[in-house]
C-alpha cells in the first residue's frame, strides 16, 4: 500500500506503509465490532459516528439492568456477532447495548421511540432504523429469525434504509 500525502505548495510526499499497519491508514475490514455499553447520548452519537465512517451498520440493544428478558436475549444477540460472526460475509456489523437505566441516558429512549425491552434498533449512516427495528422478544430469542434479521441489517452496509430518514420515517413511512 502507498500512501500519498499532497499540499498546494508543498511537495509530493510518498512513502510505503507496512502491512502491519495498514488496518490504521482506512484499510477496510468486514469484522464485526463489539463496543462497550453506551450510557450517555454523546457515546450512542459517537458509535454511530464510528459506524457512518466504517459503513458499517451498528445494532444497538437497548436494555435495562433489571430487565430478566432483557438478560435472556443479550447472550444470544452477542453470541451471533460475536461468536458466529453473523454480518462479516455481508460487510461486518458495530455492537453495543444501551443502558437505559444510566441516570445519564436522558431521554434518550423517547428520541428513538424505544416504548419496551429490550429493542433490537440498526443505525445506518447515523439514522435509526425504525421501520426495521425489533420489539418482541419471541423474536430475538429465535436463533434463526434474528440470524436473518443481523444479516439484512449487514446487506444495508451502512446505507439508509428502512425508514430511518427522519424521526417519524417509521410512523409514517416517509424517508
Amino acid at each position: 500500500m502507498i500512501l500519498r500525502i499532497s499540499q498546494p505548495i508543498a511537495r509530493t510526499l510518498t512513502f510505503r506503509v507496512p502491512k502491519t499497519h495498514r488496518r490504521f491508514f482506512g484499510s477496510s475490514s468486514n469484522q464485526n465490532r463489539v463496543f462497550a455499553n453506551i450510557r450517555t447520548p454523546d457515546e450512542l452519537h459517537n458509535l454511530t459516528l464510528v459506524s457512518a465512517a466504517d459503513n458499517r451498520p451498528l445494532i444497538t440493544l437497548w436494555s435495562a439492568s433489571w430487565c430478566t428478558t432483557c438478560q435472556a436475549v443479550k447472550p444470544i444477540v452477542k453470541g451471533l456477532i460475536e461468536d458466529e460472526r453473523i454480518g462479516e460475509q455481508e460487510g461486518g456489523l458495530g455492537y453495543a447495548e444501551v443502558e437505559l437505566d444510566s441516570t445519564l441516558i436522558g431521554d434518550l429512549g423517547v428520541k428513538y421511540m424505544i416504548t419496551s425491552m429490550p429493542t433490537l434498533l440498526a443505525f445506518s449512516r447515523q439514522e435509526a432504523q425504525l421501520e426495521t427495528k425489533l420489539v418482541r422478544p419471541e423474536q430475538m430469542k429465535d436463533r434463526e429469525f434474528l440470524r436473518q434479521w443481523l444479516m439484512t441489517e449487514a446487506r444495508r452496509g451502512g446505507r439508509a434504509g428502512g425508514g430511518g430518514g427522519s424521526l417519524f420515517g417509521g410512523l409514517f413511512g416517509g424517508r
